[in-house]
Formats: structure tokens, sequence, C-alpha cells
């Protein structure tokens, strides 16, 4: 077993992966599992091949998707990690005496639609999922049709980039939550230059590890601005949502949110910690 230290409670993967499990669920997965020097057995997370088929094993053992097809430029989500922002969110709305007919806004779902078809699985919320690029809602529409949950979510595509939810959020539309993951690096550039470091880690060139296309992984102005961004424009509509969240890669951007959000007369915002290994984000949350 992998340990997975400081996963949410709820989530089926804080005790690692089972692969004699995993294997019976999918045996295109047999050829990638190996073991280590530890006598335990792991995948290669290197290879962008093993880590999709580990992903895609996942979602059909731990939550009965049986077709998740996207193409490999896209990026692939590690499942235990966004399936924790779920639960982090439902502990939220939970708190907040929010927990019949939830309705989710996803900003940037991706090809992949990942959150929504987790929310949907964990605890059957209702998803309205955006993003910009056409192919990929034709393929996040492949698998909710794929998967039978067209009752469950409804895409809605975003045509200007300098919106987040202008163009999105429809006159009547009253969500328990927005939830989005952010785009973390300023540039192309920026962003090959962490990908180099990563496969350099990694002791590889795992390009395709870390694969993604350009609004998947860069916004003019990078992170920051882009949470800038949805601040104000969630101002505009407060009263269509009960919390708006997102994902927070650098500590650093929570200062300058909690000031704009003074400004823009927020009535409350919370950091909510998550720890996935070694690794530290966090989720800021504010409501009007």
């Amino acid at each position: 077993m992998n340990q997975k230290p400081g996963l949410h409670p709820r989530n089926k993967h804080k005790n690692g992966y089972n692969f004699n499990v995993l294997i019976k669920g999918n045996k295109n997965l047999t050829s990638f599992v190996k073991k280590n020097n530890y006598g335990t057995f792991t995948i290669d997370f290197s290879d962008p091949k093993a880590v999709k088929e580990l992903n895609k094993t996942l979602l059909r053992v731990h939550y009965n998707i049986k077709k998740w097809i996207f193409p490999d430029e896209n990026l692939c989500p590690p499942i235990p990690g966004r399936v924790d922002y779920i639960h982090y969110i439902s502990d939220l709305l939970a708190k907040s005496d929010c927990t019949d007919n939830i309705t989710i806004l996803d900003i940037g779902t991706g090809a992949t639609c990942i959150y929504p078809l987790l929310g949907v699985k964990e605890y059957n919320w209702n998803f309205v999922a955006t993003d910009i690029e056409s192919d990929s809602l034709d393929t996040a529409q492949d698998i909710i049709s794929d998967n039978n949950l067209e009752s469950k979510i409804i895409l809605r595509q975003q045509y200007n980039e300098a919106n987040i939810l202008k163009g999105i959020i429809e006159k009547g539309d009253c969500f328990s939550a927005v939830i989005c993951n952010p785009p973390f690096y300023k540039s192309e550039s920026e962003a090959k230059g962490a990908n180099a470091r990563k496969s350099k880690n990694l002791g590889n060139n795992a390009i395709r590890n870390f694969a993604g296309n350009n609004n998947e992984l860069w916004y003019p102005g990078g992170e920051k601005a882009f949470l800038h961004n949805y601040l104000y424009q969630s101002s505009l509509y407060k009263d269509s949502s009960l919390w708006f969240t997102s994902l927070v890669s650098k500590k650093e951007t929570i200062k300058s949110l909690q000031k704009s959000g003074e400004k823009l007369k927020v009535k409350t915002i919370k950091i909510i910690p998550m720890h996935q290994g070694n690794k530290v984000t966090r989720i800021v949350a504010w409501q009007f």
C-alpha cells in the first residue's frame, strides 16, 4: 500500500492503493504495476501512460465510472487530490445547513469533467460545468453520455477569455457553491519551465505526465490575476451562489484576496488547508 497521509477522512484513497483490488477491476493496469525497493506494489509515476491507467482504474473501481476517455494532451487529474476538494466542499455546505438539492458550478471543468463526475458519485450533487475550449467540452459531453449522467451534469461554454462568471451565470441560477481549479502559470514559457523541473526531479523526460492545453495551465498574470478577476466577478453575482471557492497554490495570494474581499464587501472568507502527502494546498471560500 502507498500511504497518502493527510487526505480527507472520507477520502477512499486515504490509506493508499490496493493494487490487488485495482488489477481485478482493470487488467490493463497489470503491466504498469511493479514492486519497489521496499517490496510494495506501485507504478512509475513518471510514466504518463501508467498514471492515466491508474486514475482510470480508480474511477472504475471506486466510483463506477466505466468510460473515461480523453486526449493525452489534456491534463490527467490525480483522483485522490481531486476528490479531496469535493469532500471539503461537502463539509463547508454542511456547516451552512445546505445539504439538499445541491447544485455546483464548476469553472474550467476541462476535457475530463473530473469534479462533476466525483461530486455526482460521492454525493449525488447536480452540476453546471464550464470551459472555454469547445474541444474539451465535446470530450466532457462524451464522458457524461458514456456514463449516463446527462440528468446530473450540464455543460456551458465560456466564449470570452476575459470572463469567468460573466456569460456563464444565467438569470435564475441558484448554486450551492462555485468550485474552480485555476491555471497556475503566467505564460506558456513559465509552464514549460515548471514542466522541465518536474521531469528532472522524476529523472526522465516525462513531458506528457504534465501535459495540458493553454487554458488548463496558464492565464495572463497567472493564478493571482485569475483569482482576483474571479473574486471581482463574484461580486456581480453575489446572490447567485451561497459560496464561491477556488483552489489556491500560492500562500501569498491569500492576503491580497482578503484585502480585495474587504473592498468588495465580502461577508465571510475562509481558508481551508488540504494536505496531500508532502504537498500542502488550500481552498479559499467566500460569501457575500
